[in-house]
């Protein structure tokens, strides 16, 4: 019965989603209409604080504790900014907006920055900031599978939920375990990550949080197990990032810089008062599930971001692999794709 609750509670969720996915899209009409002013002075002065919208990469999950702590503990404001959290219902959604200077920042994905800087269109964002400093993301299984190394995928079914990143990231993995694509069936499950690993309609799935699936296989009273996509082969990379367009940053960075340096100091609070942090985090999301937010949190506090430094030779790797892979078509220099705002 337990589990049967569940299943219906990711239903909802699953359609409470898609409603605010469709709001938000009506919504585009009238908000694309109204541009942001990349052009504004920079030095305007101002006798309030600033208000600014940043977007998020999904519903607000404890992923996005330290933004919550800025926000309720008024960390914010106290750097000079009313920042508006708006999530819209599409993860692709936000670098978009950001790209084509409707939205000033957003939370977003160091392999999405590399593509959008790489594609034969660029999308002019970059990076002035992290959120998570690794990788979330994992291939994930039963136990009960036999599964132990990646060789015993061979002659299994494999999920996956976003192509085509997903599926070159598994192969990538396939192949260093010296597995070709032949030893393998790989079948799209989109969102639908957790039920058909219950009812074994695949053995394994990429896509799964490690944070967040995994824990919620245990609430179902499933033993999961996981493979780290960075300790089998894919070079390590920021999960999260703050991102913003090339002419906005030009035109505003000291507003650039207010946001990172309240980013940073909600995360440093978070790590160094966690239980505080959790609760503010449940303050502004009241219809968090609190079971499950608590394990994920948990398991995410120590890959909050340590430092504001992003690595030169860790945005090449990734650029370099992604590249190399068919990921992207043309090279791309690291320097295009983030900036060290609080160090300008």
């Amino acid at each position: 019965m337990g589990r049967l609750i569940r299943y219906k509670l990711l239903e909802k969720e699953i359609l409470m989603k898609t409603a605010i996915c469709l709001m938000f899209l009506i919504g585009y009409g009238i908000l694309l209409t109204v541009p942001i002013d990349s052009n504004a002075d920079s030095h305007q002065k101002v006798s309030e604080k600033e208000k600014v919208t940043l977007l998020l990469d999904w519903a607000p999950n404890i992923d996005h504790a330290p933004l919550y702590v800025a926000q309720e503990n008024k960390i914010f404001a106290k750097h000079g900014l009313e920042v508006e959290l708006l999530w819209g219902g599409d993860p692709d959604a936000p670098l978009k907006l950001v790209a084509a200077g409707k939205y000033p920042f957003a939370v977003s994905y160091q392999q999405s920055v590399t593509i959008a800087r790489g594609s034969e269109e660029v999308l002019p964002v970059k990076s002035i900031g992290l959120l998570v400093e690794h990788p979330l993301n994992t291939i994930s299984f039963l136990k009960k599978t036999g599964i132990k190394t990646p060789a015993d995928f061979k002659g299994k079914k494999i999920g996956y939920t976003v192509a085509p990143l997903d599926v070159l990231l598994f192969n990538a993995i396939a192949a260093n375990a010296g597995l070709s694509e032949d030893d393998y069936e790989l079948i799209n499950v989109g969102a639908n990550i957790v039920a058909p690993m219950l009812s074994g309609q695949i053995d394994a799935v990429i896509g799964p949080f490690r944070n967040y699936e995994i824990n919620l296989l245990k609430l179902e009273g499933a033993e999961a197990g996981y493979f780290a996509l960075e300790k089998y082969g894919i070079p390590d990379y920021y999960e999260l990032v703050i991102i913003t367009n090339d002419a906005y940053l030009e035109n505003h960075q000291e507003r650039a810089k207010k946001l990172m340096l309240a980013i940073q100091e909600a995360i440093q609070f978070t790590k160094e008062k966690p239980d505080a942090a959790l609760q503010l985090f449940f303050q502004a999301n009241p219809d968090a599930s609190k079971e499950l937010e608590e394990l994920a949190f948990r398991d995410t506090l120590d890959v909050f971001a340590t430092t504001q430094v992003q690595s030169v030779e860790k945005w090449d790797a990734f650029a370099k692999f992604a590249y190399e892979k068919g990921l992207i078509p043309k090279t791309v220099e690291a320097k295009d794709c983030f900036v060290n705002i609080l160090e300008e």
